[in-house]
């Protein structure tokens, strides 16, 4: 490969769904973030957004006839994406795709932009092909911007894997949402505390973590905005208010109509199991925007399986049919 975009259609009119094709917006990303002032020296190695390290993503959904189709694909190494299936039976036009990066991980140096559009009543499930695993840094930094735009009722589930952060590793990733009043978007973020089983100073070890998320309506109203900004070295996160003694974090996002977020709050809890080392709780997201889900486990697989639940509750209340039985592949 030669580092070029590879597009396999412009059938999409992004312009029209917010985007304009920003193959360049988390190199701006990281410019401009005041908690990355710090870190803004040249790897010795291969400088920053250089070919290879500068990876772009763009895909386009659109309804066709009984399903929903890939209609536009653009991409630049490292990120790939696999060809789109459909292995649900109750929801056939529900399209699957997994995300990929040929690298397997995140350099200092990064950076990762992807966009993602879905047409009206378009309906996709994306993931991620594994945990994303941001390394040890030792000059600069690795930066991600997701732009996800949903047109009038279609219905998006981005669930990736877990990211995790190494020892030293300093990563900011900025997602910005725009929604049609009508539209779904079920968005999961699973952090876990680095490799906490390789090297006791792997726990809670990276230097900084930046995540934020901005949802808008099509018209530019702000409907929410939220930002964490972790830096273990300057506050300790086992402390009351913050990680106590949990180690995984979970955060679900459900941007839909007040209708289906009514019947999904009611079919969910709060709890603190401190013996079971779970706890979770949902509250609504201002301006009618949904709900926001919190979830602190011990271990991945409890804060995966919590998400998995209120997963199969949402698709339920906003589609109408069940959640499969997990695939032998997922």
């Amino acid at each position: 490969m030669d580092g070029r975009a590879q597009t396999q259609s412009t059938a999409l009119a992004f312009p029209a769904l917010g985007f304009v094709g920003d193959r360049n917006a988390a190199i701006r990303l990281g410019r401009e973030a005041s908690e990355l002032a710090a870190f803004q020296d040249e790897p010795a190695q291969m400088a920053s957004a250089a070919i290879g390290k500068n990876g772009f993503l763009r895909l386009g959904f659109e309804r066709r006839g009984p399903r929903t189709i890939l209609a536009e694909l653009d991409r630049r190494i490292p990120a790939l994406a696999q060809r789109t299936l459909y292995p649900e039976q109750a929801l056939p036009d529900l399209a699957w795709l997994f995300m990929i990066t040929t690298t397997g991980c995140l350099l200092q140096g990064d950076r990762m932009a992807l966009e993602i559009g879905l047409g009206p009543q378009a309906r996709a499930h994306i993931t991620t092909q594994s945990a994303t695993k941001v390394h040890s840094m030792d000059a600069n930094y690795a930066a991600q911007t997701q732009q996800i735009a949903l047109a009038e009722d279609a219905y998006l589930e981005l669930l990736p894997e877990p990211l995790i952060p190494h020892r030293r590793a300093r990563f900011i990733s900025e997602t910005r949402i725009q929604l049609a009043d009508s539209a779904t978007l079920l968005y999961a973020e699973i952090l876990q505390p680095g490799r906490k089983h390789h090297h006791p100073d792997e726990c809670f070890g990276a230097t900084l973590l930046s995540l934020a998320t901005t949802a808008t309506r099509p018209d530019g109203r702000l409907l929410f905005s939220e930002k964490l900004v972790i830096e273990p070295e300057r506050q300790a996160l086992r402390q009351t208010g913050v990680m106590d003694g949990f180690d995984v974090f979970g955060n679900l996002m459900l941007l839909t109509p007040p209708a289906v977020a009514d019947r999904v709050d009611a079919r969910i809890g709060a709890a603190v199991d401190q013996v079971g080392g779970l706890a979770f709780g949902a509250c609504r997201l201002p301006n009618d925007a949904g709900l926001i889900i919190k979830v602190l486990a011990r271990e991945t697989e409890q804060v995966k399986a919590k998400l998995h639940e209120y997963w199969a509750i949402v698709r339920e209340e906003a589609t109408g049919t069940a959640l499969s039985p997990p695939f032998f592949w997922r």
